[in-house]
């Protein structure tokens, strides 16, 4: 399987997903500007949505969306205990744990990384964000993890989009909770080999 990345996007979370489960995956960065591949191809002829992440298969066929590629590596792996068997209602909670970073962080991010998104835009974004993180610090006050004290996708795709907030200026630091979830996800080894390979860290 080959994952297409772009170094610190969101695709940082299959990557770390991957190499917690420990699943070999090739890697292929992908220009998010200029939509070409390393090795000099379209990215629109790969991935029509035209961003990353993208997993090609081993049968050529191409996944796509972080929450649904985390989940699918994470069943390659069920002992890995990434993702909770499928039909269960932690598997349910995983989903509901996605999805909300997924629409309520993820997408919020967006327009601050636009340079020319208005100041008072980004200003209700940054608002957004606070009120949207602090439901999670409230629930990382009491337990290691997300779901609990398992480690699990939905916490790679949260560290990810979480280290967002320095590059678009965005102060976190009422939230205790999550300064040391990110601190304690950032310690593991499989996510410090995961931004070592992107260039992220030395």
């Amino acid at each position: 399987m080959k994952l297409y990345y772009s170094p610190g996007a969101c695709s940082l979370s299959p990557h770390i997903v991957a190499l917690e489960a420990g699943i070999p995956l090739q890697f292929e960065k992908v220009d998010g500007k200029a939509k070409r591949t390393e090795s000099g191809q379209d990215f629109w002829q790969i991935n029509p949505k035209g961003y990353v992440p993208a997993l090609e298969l081993n049968n050529g066929e191409l996944l796509t969306e972080g929450p649904a590629i985390v989940q699918y590596l994470a069943d390659q792996k069920p002992e890995s205990g990434l993702a909770p068997p499928a039909g269960t209602l932690p598997r349910y909670r995983l989903q509901e744990m996605l999805g909300y970073i997924n629409s309520e962080l993820h997408k919020t991010y967006s327009p601050l990384f636009k340079s020319d998104t208005p100041a008072e835009v980004r200003q209700e974004r940054k608002d957004y964000l606070r009120k949207r993180y602090a439901l999670l610090d409230a629930v990382l006050a009491k337990q290691d993890w997300l779901l609990g004290d398992q480690f699990t996708a939905a916490d790679a795709y949260l560290f990810t989009v979480t280290n967002w907030a320095k590059h678009v200026e965005l102060d976190l630091s009422e939230f205790k909770a999550i300064i040391d979830f990110q601190q304690r996800v950032a310690a593991r080894p499989a996510v410090q080999a995961a931004m070592k390979a992107e260039g992220l860290i030395k």
